[in-house]
């Protein structure tokens, strides 16, 4: 078990295993997940032909199918083993719907949660995101995790747009339960806009500049003795068994009409005196009215967020911060939690983080930051995003924990899955994959865009490839015709093993692109083991951006970040180098 936290980190690997080694009890102030959904469909990143059919090669960023197999069975008959309520709730599940995928689901879900509540603190909040197919086995679930007297809100979601359904209607919304690890916890009310028939049936009034305002009562229930029981211009509380007792917002609004003036130093009747003088009074037309004050509708903060949200729209097919990747969710909806259930400075967990919207929107709300994902893929994309979109400065890192950190790890990963070594391969020079894949391209598994004259101009393109075995001089020769064919600045290849020398030859061969700042070689082979070491790619400087995914939008930059080993400083003549971390 971990005796300290590491904040700002990325894990990649098994979120379970991460939480159990890396995360100690009562360390994190708000989790979110938004896990596979037990939906039936698959979700896939598929790289497809220029033509459009589907790729040879495909990388599952995750499935959420569930089979009930021996692995299900055996996580099944652990935790029920562990007994407690999480225990009896899976017996009671399987009782129900007996031995199905939904159960093998919920029995890789149950572990997961018992750990999560773990590492939350007491004052802290879990959000778990889901949709209607397995969301009430999930709250039950919860209930036995948390108890069910932390039950705080079951959020409804609008995910899409209107659309008809088979038989039924339409499905268009997400669950999204909320939880707290006990009855005191971190709370900031938000609040929505008023929409115009709440304006025009309560904001009834207008001043002299045509600021709509309301009547606000200026008297508190019950007589009393002193001041605050006294007449005041004639105007008596006490026969309507009331006091003056004006509301705090009157404080608030004669500062911003009074600067300098502090309401509070005087007592009650002049202060009533001082609401007049200021215009904050409304005086009855009718007789045996009150005089009452002046609420105005630029001051008041809206309605109070419901628990059904249809003002956070969808990603579109052309959003601007949409990455390409499956199930991704929009910023505006982590912010919304994130800045209703954390502080400044507390630590936000998301264990399934996929392509790091949590990450992106805690950043964003200076927050510190735990995100857990077990492909390559996502925590490629995530550093992508951080780098792109935050505006990441150099000098100060954040962490990668579980990828590999020497030559051996790189040739055991390759040998495990060369799709996920290939992504980590190019996240090691700040690049992600092509969207194209292995058809027309030649093998050209990913590119990197950069700028020579800055903002507005073209981008020059350096496509890279990437080989995890034995590799000879033709490799070569294909990617330098891919240069020669796109029009490309510069090609990389990056490679497990020692390139042959007719294989440097042929780079060397290729000359030199020419930029400000200097001669870059046109083709560079590179090692594992040299990028390990930190040498990098030879070229100008890098701008975030412009690569096969679409870059975020960019954000208010916190100084806190950078992405680990890539200088985004002005790249000196000789292009980038990576720092050893």
């Amino acid at each position: 078990m971990a005796t300290s936290l590491s904040v700002n980190t990325l894990y990649y690997g098994d979120n379970l295993d991460v939480l159990r080694r890396y995360v100690p009890d009562e360390s994190v102030d708000l989790v979110y997940l938004d896990p596979p959904f037990q939906s039936g469909r698959d979700y896939n990143v598929l790289f497809e032909e220029q033509d459009g059919t589907k790729a040879k090669a495909q990388i599952r960023a995750f499935e959420d199918s569930w089979e009930w197999d021996i692995g299900a069975a055996a996580t099944f008959d652990e935790v029920v083993g562990a007994g407690g309520k999480v225990g009896e709730a899976l017996l009671a599940f399987r009782q129900l719907i007996g031995g199905n995928p939904m159960l093998a689901y919920l029995s890789m879900m149950a572990p997961r949660l018992v750990e999560l509540r773990r590492v939350l603190k007491s004052t802290g909040s879990l959000y778990l995101h889901c949709d209607p197919t397995a969301s009430h086995y999930l709250k039950l679930l919860l209930d036995a995790v948390f108890g069910p007297q932390n039950f705080r809100s079951e959020v409804i979601w609008k995910r899409t747009s209107a659309h008809s359904g088979a038989n039924r209607y339409g499905p268009i919304h997400d669950v999204i339960l909320f939880y707290t690890a006990s009855d005191s916890f971190a709370w900031t009310e938000i609040y929505g806009p008023y929409d115009d028939v709440y304006i025009d049936a309560f904001f009834t009034h207008k001043d002299e500049n045509g600021k709509r305002w309301r009547r606000t009562d200026l008297t508190g229930p019950g007589s009393r003795k002193g001041d605050s029981g006294k007449p005041w211009k004639a105007y008596d509380p006490t026969p309507k068994n009331r006091h003056w007792q004006p509301p705090s917002y009157f404080y608030e609004k004669y500062k911003t009409i009074r600067p300098g003036d502090d309401l509070a130093k005087y007592d009650l009747i002049p202060r009533l005196d001082k609401l007049d003088d200021a215009g904050l009074i409304h005086w009855p037309e009718k007789a045996g009215g009150m005089p009452q004050g002046r609420r105005y509708l630029d001051d008041a903060p809206g309605i109070p967020l419901q628990d059904v949200w249809t003002d956070i729209k969808p990603l579109h097919n052309i959003a601007e911060e949409r990455l390409g990747y499956p199930t991704q969710k929009p910023v505006a909806l982590l912010e919304r939690i994130i800045s209703a259930s954390s502080n400044e400075g507390d630590i936000v967990l998301d264990p399934f983080c996929g392509c790091g919207t949590t990450i992106d929107a805690a950043q964003r709300l200076k927050r510190e930051w735990l995100g857990i994902d077990i492909t390559h893929l996502a925590v490629g994309l995530i550093k992508h995003r951080l780098l792109g979109s935050l505006g990441a400065k150099p000098g100060i890192d954040y962490k990668v924990i579980g990828e590999p950190t020497d030559l051996e790890g790189a040739k055991q990963l390759a040998l495990e899955d060369r799709h996920q070594f290939e992504h980590w391969a190019l996240g090691l020079v700040g690049a992600r994959a092509s969207a194209h894949g292995k058809g027309a391209d030649k093998g050209i598994d990913g590119l990197l865009l950069f700028q020579e004259g800055g903002v507005g101009t073209p981008h020059l393109r350096v496509p890279i490839s990437v080989k995890s075995g034995q590799v000879h001089s033709n490799v070569v020769s294909e990617l330098r015709g891919v240069v020669e064919r796109e029009k490309a600045a510069l090609g990389v290849l990056i490679v497990l093993e020692e390139p042959t020398g007719p294989m440097k030859r042929e780079a060397a061969s290729a000359g030199f692109y020419e930029s400000d700042w200097g001669k870059h070689p046109k083709l560079q082979i590179l090692t594992i083991e040299e990028l390990l070491g930190g040498k990098g790619i030879d070229m100008p400087a890098i701008r975030p951006g412009g690569t096969t995914f679409k870059q975020a939008p960019r954000a208010e930059p916190r100084p806190e970040l950078t992405l680990p080993g890539i200088d985004a400083s002005p790249t000196p003549p000789g292009g980038p180098k990576r720092r050893r971390k």
